[in-house]
């Protein structure tokens, strides 16, 4: 019988990790095909020849799709932990969802912090070399030259990264314990590198989501239609139009010469057709999206934006007085043991809603900052350069996400050790879990 048993449960264990694998799987095929499409929406046309540019630019969209989609899984995870837990609290005994448990969290999370530190440390810059590179003089151009150059410049800018870390530990630290722990990479290197990582992009994320929650309001103004009050929307497609048939004329009576002048009305006749199409789609816009939509847009961001900040408040309060509630100091519920809100599946809902605002304002307030302003991409005209820094800086903003939540409290939940009541009784279904 205890033979029977112990083969039992290495089944078990067994159809319990092919399970999380093609879960897994599934989920990041998705995720890639999404981010392909988002990509190639916005990398150049041009850059779209058969030649052997055409391979290196193929092969880092390749690199930069497959970081953008770990970017949007290093966000999506903390939104599906928060609606798993209640989904197990709604439907304890389910069978149909006994799939989603805390070995298959857990391993997500893993995953996710293993492609992060693959993406940051080993994709990118090995398509920003690749990109970059031409090949070594004196050997023949080709694939295999640029491959070659580009891991030579992989080796290079690793041992100085190397070289700066272990003179900065030994001029802050001159413990020779400290300084021969940089030579265990696995263990102690790259995750104290990742953490310094983290830590910027926690850094960058507190400087940019208070400009982009500001900002929202002016991009969303931009993208709705206002309501027209005391505005003759024709008496100014009438003038706009008149504008536009003029500098027509005025630039098919220039000479091709001038080329100064002509090079500044057609930027003028541009900006005046943006224009006149901007005042077109208002006037075409219904009553209801005038008059419904804008409005209730604006003022569910005033109450996201004030709730989002009453919150950070009140964790801020709870920090400064009460130890216990520092993140160290905390050790929230498993998933599947309690709610993560007292307002029960409402407020986990809140919870996860803020979470999304609070990405969208920071890559918002990201791309409004003056030093970030030449990253922002455009339709068909994104240099594949431009994009793979897009990628990285997503990717280090998605990382300090889950850091900066359980920070400012919007997030507690915690993988335990000890599984549920549920789990005890069917050990092929939640079995083997760990902690995160």
């Amino acid at each position: 019988m205890e033979g029977q048993d112990e083969v039992s449960a290495r089944e078990q264990h067994f159809h319990s990790q092919v399970r999380e694998s093609t879960i897994c799987f599934l989920i990041f095929a998705i995720l890639y095909i999404v981010s392909y499409f988002i990509i190639t929406r916005y990398k150049r046309k041009s850059d779209e020849q058969e030649d052997e540019d055409a391979i290196v630019n193929r092969i880092s969209l390749f690199l930069s799709t497959f970081t953008l989609a770990v970017s949007a899984g290093a966000v999506l995870l903390l939104p599906f932990s928060i609606i798993s837990n209640e989904i197990l609290l709604s439907f304890p005994q389910n069978y149909y969802i006994q799939w989603l448990n805390g070995s298959l969290i857990h391993g997500l999370w893993n995953l996710a912090s293993l492609f992060s530190n693959l993406c940051l440390f080993v994709l990118m810059p090995f398509a920003f070399f690749f990109l970059e590179s031409e090949g070594f003089a004196g050997l023949k151009k080709g694939i295999r030259a640029r491959i070659l150059e580009t891991l030579v410049m992989l080796i290079l800018l690793a041992l100085l990264i190397l070289g700066i870390v272990w003179v900065a530990s030994a001029l802050i630290d001159n413990d020779a314990a400290s300084m021969e722990s940089l030579y265990d990479l696995w263990e102690f290197y790259l995750p104290y590198l990742y953490s310094c990582i983290s830590l910027m992009g926690c850094l960058l994320l507190l400087l940019c989501t208070p400009v982009g929650l500001s900002r929202m309001f002016t991009v969303m103004g931009q993208l709705l239609v206002k309501p027209t009050i005391l505005e003759d929307l024709d008496e100014q497609i009438y003038i706009i139009t008149l504008e536009e048939e003029a500098l027509q004329r005025r630039l098919s009576g220039l000479s091709s010469s001038v080329e100064y002048n002509v090079t500044e009305l057609e930027q003028e006749l541009e900006n005046v057709k943006i224009l006149k199409k901007k005042l077109e789609r208002r006037k075409k816009a219904s009553a209801w999206e005038r008059n419904l939509v804008y409005p209730a847009v604006m003022v569910l961001l005033l109450i996201e934006t004030s709730i989002s900040v009453l919150l950070v408040a009140c964790n801020i309060l709870c920090l400064l007085v009460d130890e216990t509630a520092m993140p160290k100091g905390t050790r929230g519920p498993g998933i599947g043991n309690a709610s993560l809100s007292a307002f029960g599946f409402v407020g986990a809902a809140l919870e996860i809603i803020l979470i999304f605002y609070l990405m969208v304002s920071s890559v918002v307030g990201f791309y409004s900052l003056r030093v970030f302003g030449n990253f922002i991409p455009k339709k068909d005209d994104t240099t594949m350069t431009k994009i793979i820094g897009n990628c990285v800086s997503i990717l280090v903003l998605s990382s300090a996400l889950p850091v900066m939540s359980r920070t400012l409290g919007l997030h507690k939940l915690h993988l335990s050790d000890t599984p549920r009541d549920s789990d005890t009784a069917k050990p092929s279904a939640n079995g083997h879990q760990k902690a995160l």
